[in-house]
């Protein structure tokens, strides 16, 4: 007697070999049989007759931390068949706390942990995924430790290098960190306070998550101008430390910069053969997310979100800012650059929610302002906690990097309330939907193992990621002719359709399209 038997489907088991027709045997919350089961019995019996069955999806990239706190549960990500979320990225997790620095912890975190009631009261990564665990998550949950969370514990927003002292606090803060579950270290190379470290203190962060094989995924310094550059960091990184390195949502941001995905990407390969475990995680569209500060140059930001109001107010801080995003400055990686401010769309605020939806550009004309003088307005009235978009990539590029063996998939989606990223809503039935069947770019078993297997190994999820005897029950079951993304650039909150059952460790999670209430997710720690 089974648990439940998903009959009749067409598996894609996530290896990326072809489709073949079998059945599946289910468990105690495991796969146990694959085959002809049709004599079988079982208490749950689910058709798949005409449909494809994959293993469930792993989001390898995304800022789901305090939305997994929220009640009723958000069902975007179930309902495109993802069951394991990554979470802690961009070096932005929600644990370590240092009591004496939560204040900026929180202020700098408000806009991008919008979505959740966080408590706060946690101190130690552990504790956090304690008390995530006792929330009862739909999906799986894996975090990574934020160094710049590390960095504000022990140094605030300071604009300079650690002292020996300090180096050896955030060392032992991701030490503690990897004990405790957390699978291994982020960064956010663009943000403050990871934009004031420099390469050798990230070399010796990442010494002890390679120690014990944990992942560094990183929100590299450039993603723009300096993108090989940045690439050429990343690398170093590894090659020192060993550690297994994954890039975050790699693109080439800026018109100028559309192209330089063949370069990065060869670097990339050209390391793998230098034995450096690399990969990188793409998302499918061409406007990227965060949050409106990102905008401004970075000595603007020192300090935390305080220092940057009051830098907002200053006539003169405003007039050097005005004129950086014209000239720029050595390294910073610049979303605005004077003549783009129609690329720049605001998506959430917590006030102003007529604002949502426009551009900086129309905004400013709206309000009969410069664009950069609208900015800071903008930032002022929300105190600074507001979400944009930036169309900054092109299609070409998106697609080669998607088609690359080394690239997977991550949403890198942002919860808020607004005019959010599509992305939230829609990305995996987009691949499934977009690239697979109406462009090609991708074969279905390609794209499949990006959202599968490919991410559980990088991971080191070793009971995850295949339709395989002995693995975890994370099961998707969808339509391939029909699969699709609803969500829109300007009327992104709809769910996607044609996934029609999503198992999360042996229990029915979805069943024909709707979301059944099932509360089957796991905290996953890093053994």
């Amino acid at each position: 007697m089974y648990d439940v038997i998903v009959a009749n489907g067409e598996i894609i088991d996530g290896s990326g070999r072809e489709a073949f027709c079998a059945d599946i045997g289910v468990k105690k919350g495991k796969i146990v049989a694959i085959g002809r089961l049709n004599e079988q019995e079982a208490l749950d019996r689910i058709d798949a007759s005409g449909l494809t069955v994959s293993p469930g999806f792993i989001d390898i990239h995304c800022h789901s931390d305090a939305l997994l706190f929220k009640t009723p549960h958000d069902v975007a990500k179930i309902l495109q068949g993802v069951t394991t979320e990554i979470i802690g990225n961009c070096g932005l997790s929600a644990a370590p706390v240092n009591p004496e620095t939560l204040e900026l912890l929180k202020k700098y975190t408000a806009a991008i942990f919008a979505e959740g009631n966080l408590a706060w009261d946690w101190h130690s990564t552990g504790e956090f995924l304690d008390r995530l665990e006792k929330t009862q998550p739909l999906g799986n949950v894996v975090s990574l430790v934020g160094h710049g969370t590390v960095r504000i514990a022990v140094m605030g927003f300071d604009n300079r290098d650690p002292n020996a002292s300090e180096l050896a606090q955030m060392k032992y803060l991701v030490k503690e960190a990897l004990s405790e579950g957390a699978f291994g270290l982020s960064s956010g190379l663009i943000y403050p306070p990871g934009v004031f470290s420099a390469t050798p203190e990230m070399v010796e962060l990442c010494r002890p998550v390679a120690e014990v094989g944990g992942l560094y995924a990183t929100h590299m310094r450039n993603e723009g101008t300096w993108l090989i550059e940045s690439v050429e960091e990343t690398i170093q990184v590894s090659q020192q430390t060993g550690v297994a390195v994954e890039i975050s949502h790699h693109k080439a941001a800026g018109r100028a910069n559309w192209g330089k995905v063949d370069r990065s990407l060869a670097m990339m390969a050209q390391a793998r053969d230098r034995g450096v475990d690399i990969h990188c995680d793409v998302y499918p569209y061409i406007a990227s997310s965060t949050v409106l500060g990102a905008l401004l140059p970075p000595w603007a930001q020192e300090g935390g979100t305080g220092a940057m109001l009051q830098r907002l107010a200053d006539r003169a801080c405003r007039r050097r800012m005005t004129t950086e995003f014209t000239t720029g400055l050595p390294g910073w990686d610049r979303f605005a650059t004077g003549d783009n401010w129609e690329s720049i769309v605001i998506a959430s605020c917590g006030v102003n929610h007529d604002w949502e939806g426009e551009t900086i550009a129309s905004l400013a004309a709206r309000r009969g302002q410069e664009p950069a003088e609208a900015l800071f307005d903008i930032l002022l009235a929300e105190n600074g906690d507001v979400l944009m978009m930036a169309f900054v990539m092109c299609e070409a590029d998106v697609a080669t990097v998607l088609r690359h063996p080394l690239a997977m998939v991550g949403s890198d989606a942002i919860p808020s309330a607004g005019n959010p990223h599509p992305r939230f809503y829609g990305t995996f039935p987009r691949i499934l939907c977009k690239y697979v069947r109406e462009e090609k770019i991708l074969t279905l078993p390609e794209a499949i193992r990006k959202m599968s297997a490919l991410p559980a190994q990088k991971l080191g999820l070793k009971d995850r990621g295949l339709i395989q005897v002995g693995l975890a029950a994370d099961i998707a079951v969808f339509d391939k002719m029909s699969v699709t993304d609803r969500a829109k650039y300007d009327d992104p909150c709809h769910y996607a359709s044609g996934m029609d059952t999503v198992m999360v460790n042996g229990r029915v999670a979805v069943r024909k399209g709707r979301f059944t209430g099932e509360l089957a997710g796991q905290v996953l720690r890093r053994a």
